[in-house]
């Protein structure tokens, strides 16, 4: 069989290192000829005591640092601006984010802004970007969403609309992972984000234009990482072993959807975030169950692959093997803990018509999914995960 053509991109470097931001100071001294530290967090992670030693240690290494620290879930063009300008004063030269996905997103725009002149408004959808950026450093603290290593970030426009900006110049120079930082993570926030990374490895998987070898392989290792570790993580946030094989998994599942793109699950997770400020990996897990389902009458040889990358006991045909794969990740995330129907997180039964029109609006991920999805269809899946 031939191989189809594709191209595959990420990060220069990145580094494993259990208590590595604590010496973070003498990783930027050692790589980058930058002073002065813009460090992108939220006030959580300042209240929870993650902060103050990481950014002394930069002080120590003798570096001028900046805290911007009002980064918020779901984060609104304002708190990008509010950024920007936190940093043109301090005569920022290097971005450092360090926290969940949305500090990264936020950081990620930040770098180019600083450096382009080029508004907000006309970097969304793909390739917009003109610009080059300052130098770029990601942190993740939460093994979920995978953008340390994506070419994405995502924006609430408006009051319940969230848009993409997809570039190249949006992959950071330096990406470090330290399971350490993710300890302390809550429980009901250690399921989601966990079960969010697990969304991007499947979809990527499934992904119907751009899916290839490379994405393929980081996509089945993540999996495997992530399912054979999100229990023991959910019952002891302790577990160093397994802060680290998630870690590790949300990592290279982000690197497979950055080249071969989510969907439908992502599509239909959006509106409930806008509307509802639902956390983005609780709004995945929400979903999955349905479109997985709705997905099988053409990605069922794949789910069939992925029930074995799980070790989901039995045999049988790409149908059976396909209802066992999604039976299983129902399962999971039962035991996960995490809430299971829209009616749990407050969504209302007659918001359901609005947030399939809503969905609609998310062309850029609707193409990649291996059905095509109506809004009829997103109703009906919307109305199933009620």
């Amino acid at each position: 069989m031939t191989m189809n053509p594709f191209e595959f991109r990420t990060v220069p470097a990145m580094e494993v290192a259990w208590g590595g931001a604590q010496r973070l100071g003498e990783i930027l001294k050692a790589r980058f000829a930058a002073e002065n530290v813009l460090l992108v967090t939220d006030a959580g992670l300042v209240k929870a005591g993650l902060i103050a030693p990481i950014a002394q240690n930069m002080k120590a290494a003798g570096l001028t640092v900046t805290i911007f620290d009002k980064v918020v879930a779901d984060p609104p063009e304002h708190v990008v601006q509010a950024c920007v300008e936190d940093a043109r004063k301090a005569g920022t030269d290097i971005v450092v984010g360090l926290g969940g996905g949305s500090s990264l997103d936020i950081a990620k725009l930040v770098a180019i802004l600083l450096k382009s002149d080029q508004p907000l408004s006309e970097m969304y959808g793909i390739g917009n970007v003109k610009g080059g950026r300052l130098p770029m450093v990601l942190v993740p603290t939460t093994a979920g969403t995978g953008s340390e290593v994506t070419n994405i970030s995502i924006i609430t426009t408006g009051e319940t609309t969230k848009m993409g900006v997809v570039s190249p110049q949006l992959y950071a120079d330096y990406v470090l992972l330290d399971a350490e930082t993710t300890v302390g993570l809550p429980q009901i926030h250690t399921a989601a984000t966990g079960i969010d990374a697990m969304v991007h490895a499947i979809e990527a998987y499934t992904s119907q234009h751009k899916k290839n070898p490379l994405s393929d392989a980081l996509a089945r290792e993540a999996l495997r990482l992530l399912g054979a570790n999100l229990i023991a993580v959910c019952k002891d946030g302790t577990n160093r072993a397994a802060r680290e094989g998630m870690l590790l998994g949300a990592t290279l599942a982000g690197q497979a959807f950055a080249n071969s793109p989510v969907a439908a699950v992502h599509a239909l997770a959006y509106p409930l975030g806008g509307h509802y400020h639902i956390p983005h990996g609780l709004s995945n897990a929400l979903m999955l169950g349905p479109v997985l389902r709705y997905n099988a009458k053409a990605a069922a040889p794949l789910y069939a692959e992925l029930a074995d990358v799980l070790g989901v006991p039995g045999t049988g045909d790409a149908a059976t093997r396909s209802t066992a794969f999604v039976a299983h990740m129902e399962k999971l995330m039962d035991e996960s803990g995490a809430p299971r129907r829209l009616r749990d997180v407050g969504v209302t039964d007659n918001s359901l018509a609005m947030l399939a029109a809503d969905a609609m609006k998310q062309t850029r991920l609707l193409v990649n999914n291996p059905v095509e999805v109506s809004e009829e269809d997103a109703l009906a899946l919307y109305r199933e995960a009620y």
